[in-house]
């Protein structure tokens, strides 16, 4: 199968580009400098010229603080993005997975968000997010939305990384205890979306590691692992202001993907260990 991936050079793309090739398909990943997904006519004859069967749609506005005053740039790229690429998708006959958030909804809840709980963003980059889900859902049928959280991978920055820099230079630092959710690694996410394109099954998912833990948690677990004897504090979200707010709780359900037959992900301890040997 010819599947084009849009964001090749971010954490998912990259590791989306991969598992692609190995198993066998033909993948095509284009960055920013390839293809500009908030250029309309660029999206629709590159679509056209390619004519892909399928689409994983993994370029994002992922600045969750600076969307909050870029409302415009967040909502090229999020919402409109995604709807010239539907509409491209449409017309070569493509399906689309496009990878969506948590943050589409408020973190006011205790237990994990199935696939249909009602939505409700608190900020402009989980808006722009679920305006792409509706542009999406609207457009074409033959559609995947993979909501996800907390995602790490081997290319570009993430908290992982953040850590193990943070721990070279300090012998201690703080970090928020009260938003729990569940890391995702990207090498098992992208396993996930290239079993999901080989299927038929249309629909939203929620897709994350095993596992739930809060930011705090997650940072013990990394300087266990790596070795490192770092003592983390325990930070409330108010002692570490940010210009965005983000959901409190942010733990998903994975029930739809057993439903549907598909390998769940695997622990997220377990999936660090695997992270950690990677960066190695």
């Amino acid at each position: 199968m010819l599947v084009l991936v849009t964001g090749v050079n971010g954490q998912l793309g990259y590791d989306v580009v991969k598992e692609l090739t190995a198993k066998g398909h033909e993948a095509v990943g284009v960055g920013r400098s390839e293809l500009d997904i908030t250029d309309e006519s660029a999206i629709s004859s590159y679509v056209q010229n390619l004519s892909p069967e399928a689409i994983i749609h993994c370029a994002a506005y992922t600045n969750v603080d600076a969307a909050e005053t870029d409302q415009e740039g967040a909502y090229k790229v999020n919402a409109l993005g995604t709807k010239y690429l539907a509409e491209a998708a449409k017309f070569v006959g493509a399906k689309m997975v496009y990878v969506s958030t948590d943050y589409v909804f408020d973190g006011a809840g205790t237990e994990p968000y199935e696939v249909n709980h009602p939505t409700k963003p608190l900020g402009v980059y989980g808006e722009t997010k679920l305006v792409g889900e509706k542009f999406l859902q609207e457009t074409l049928e033959k559609h995947f939305i993979v909501r996800t959280a907390w995602v790490y991978g081997i290319n570009g920055n993430n908290f992982v990384k953040t850590m193990l820099k943070l721990g070279q230079d300090r012998k201690e630092l703080g970090v928020v205890y009260d938003q729990v959710g569940s890391p995702t690694y990207t090498v098992d996410l992208a396993k996930f979306l290239v079993e999901l394109i080989d299927s038929e099954k249309y629909g939203v998912y929620h897709a994350s590691n095993e596992g739930v833990c809060s930011w705090h948690e997650f940072a013990v677990e990394i300087f266990k692992q790596a070795g490192m004897e770092i003592q983390v504090n325990p930070l409330t979200s108010d002692q570490f202001p940010r210009p965005a707010a983000r959901p409190k709780y942010s733990v998903l359900s994975k029930k739809k993907i057993e439903e549907e037959g598909f390998t769940p992900l695997r622990d997220w301890k377990e999936a660090l260990r695997e992270y950690l040997k990677e960066l190695a």
